[in-house]
């Protein structure tokens, strides 16, 4: 009797592990189903989105190495190699798209030098600071060559014999409207935050420019740079402006594109800064007031550094943008006087509207190239030293 009990649980515990293994089994499969059946649902979308990004980038590096050639019943694409590449760095658009180099100012070469002292400084720094890869020293030494290159090139296009081209006007795009918009998005964020009469009020007014489409934009600042015909000529004839023809002069025409450009992102500018102001921590701020600091100080040492984390990654976005601007001198002053307000972007388009499709796309990369490049090294010579600071 005994031992028939015993076999019956025996068997009862063989019975109970071939079930609990089966289940766990299941759960196995059940579990490994679940995650393909994820990864299958979310394959297409990824396909598609890689086949959106990568497919057209290839394309285009394809044409930046090809020529557009019109044939009887057609057109044909030839391979040229760097041709492209050697027209716009070297050859016959060299002035348009690097400008004419001359011999600098005093002040572009003291310009000149201080970058480059700085670059060096920078550089010996990291050297003496240690604990770097041969293929980070590397990149940092690539990275101070070229900019020197780009402090060359601005020094030598902007003196008052040479002629900037397309690039440096980039360049003065992005940084001076960078520069600008974020000083005045700081301002108007730090008076926001003020207990002010209205306040509110003024908090949606800063926000008007961000809901105007670029042309829009571009066309208002057209009307209102009309010194003869425009809502403020009254005030161009006072300030003995009547006769003067923004469009005509190089440096107006920068201006104006610049002053429009500032208007427009501002309030991009403003309301992110508004928000890193208001989610800052309220009691450093108590405690500083209390221990007797003024508004300065608070602003200086304790404002200023909690959101400098959110300023740089503004200022790397912003930037990514600026070096796109298209619509405002296309719209505004048309590229010119001649190509003075041209931007990259602006010269890749009129070159593919002229069915220079090879040009087109070198340009298109080497700006490609240039916003890359300045990224990066803003990441690695100041974001990343701010966060960790």
């Amino acid at each position: 009797m005994t031992t028939e009990r015993v076999s019956r649980s025996a068997l009862a515990e063989v019975g109970i592990g071939v079930e609990t293994r089966a289940a766990f089994a299941t759960r196995v499969v059940s579990s490994r189903l679940e995650r393909m059946a994820g990864n299958v649902f979310i394959l297409p979308a990824v396909l598609v989105v890689l086949f959106l990004s990568i497919f057209p980038l290839f394309l285009s590096l394809s044409l930046s190495l090809s020529r557009l050639k019109f044939v009887k019943g057609g057109f044909e694409i030839n391979f040229v190699g760097l041709a492209n590449y050697h027209k716009l760095l070297f050859g016959s658009e060299q002035d348009h798209f690097v400008g004419v180099i001359a011999s600098p100012s005093p002040f572009g070469w003291a310009f000149f030098l201080g970058v480059v002292a700085f670059l060096v400084w920078r550089l010996v720094c990291y050297i003496r600071a240690g604990g770097y890869g041969v293929v980070s020293l590397i990149g940092r030494v690539l990275a101070v060559v070229l900019l020197g290159l780009l402090a060359w090139l601005l020094a030598h296009t902007l003196s008052s014999e040479g002629r900037p081209g397309t690039v440096v006007v980039t360049l003065l795009y992005v940084f001076i409207g960078i520069a600008v918009q974020y000083a005045l998005g700081l301002l108007l964020a730090v008076l926001t935050t003020q207990r002010l009469p209205a306040r509110r009020f003024f908090r949606v007014v800063f926000l008007l420019p961000m809901m105007i489409t670029p042309v829009g934009i571009a066309y208002t600042f057209r009307m209102m740079t009309d010194t003869d015909k425009g809502p403020f000529q009254p005030i161009w004839q006072a300030l003995g402006l009547g006769l003067y023809s923004w469009v005509n002069d190089p440096w107006g025409a920068r201006a104006a594109v610049i002053i429009s450009d500032i208007w427009q992102w501002t309030p991009f500018m403003f309301i992110v800064l508004l928000a890193a102001m208001e989610g800052q921590s309220v009691e450093l701020i108590e405690a500083a007031l209390v221990d007797g600091a003024n508004r300065w100080q608070v602003f200086w040492h304790i404002t200023l550094p909690q959101i400098l984390p959110v300023s740089t990654t503004l200022i790397l976005i912003r930037m990514i943008e600026a070096f796109k601007i298209v619509d405002l001198p296309n719209v505004l002053t048309n590229g010119g006087p001649g190509t003075a307000t041209e931007s990259m972007t602006l010269h890749a388009f009129i070159a593919w509207r002229t069915l220079d499709l090879g040009g087109s796309a070198a340009i298109a990369y080497m700006l490609l190239f240039l916003v890359t490049f300045l990224s990066m090294s803003y990441v690695n010579i100041l974001r990343r030293r701010v966060v960790e600071v």
